[in-house]
């Protein structure tokens, strides 16, 4: 980011914290159907794959893990509710640990840019190992007119090239 941050004493800024915070809570205890409600219609959500180039190089990578939208994503939880989320069987226990949260204003006055750290705990069944995943996130939030906010854009960058997980039925 180019501008500078909100200070943390700042009510927009604690705001945005308690938005993620209490974002995190609901994808932790699988409570995916409120979880949408936070979520704008006209949502991006987007992981793009990670790729190590020397510096200079110019690569760019234009694969992404996910890129979903309201469609795609009522979709996921839908399917998620239901027997046919083979994937998810038996459920993760997940746990999102979620820091170096930093506010910025966005580019429309009704915007929020929060740049956030987080760690993602999974466990599955009980003979397999654990898994980490570690990413950096750039949310805009939007600001509603009830004094409420809502994800509008997620973009996940991942810290590793590979991702060493199952599969992505779960949501960082």
């Amino acid at each position: 980011m180019t501008t500078r941050p909100l200070p943390y004493s700042n009510e927009l800024h604690q705001r945005a914290h308690q938005f993620l915070v209490e974002e995190a809570h609901l994808l932790d205890n699988a409570r995916m159907d409120e979880w949408l409600e936070l979520l704008c219609p006209d949502i991006e959500y987007v992981m793009p794959a990670t790729v190590t180039a020397m510096r200079g190089s110019g690569d760019r990578s234009t694969i992404d893990h996910l890129r979903e939208d309201w469609y795609s994503l009522r979709k996921r939880v839908e399917r998620l509710a239901t027997e046919r989320a083979w994937t998810e069987d038996p459920p993760s226990r997940v746990r999102h640990y979620v820091t170096n949260v930093r506010t910025f204003a966005g580019d429309q006055p009704d915007e929020l840019v929060v740049e956030s750290a987080v760690l993602l705990f999974r466990s599955r069944g009980d003979d397999r190992a654990p898994e980490l995943v570690s990413a950096g996130r750039t949310d805009t939030l939007r600001l509603l007119p009830d004094d409420g906010l809502r994800l509008r854009r997620r973009i996940v960058h991942v810290d590793e090239a590979v991702l060493r997980t199952q599969n992505l039925a779960i949501l960082l």
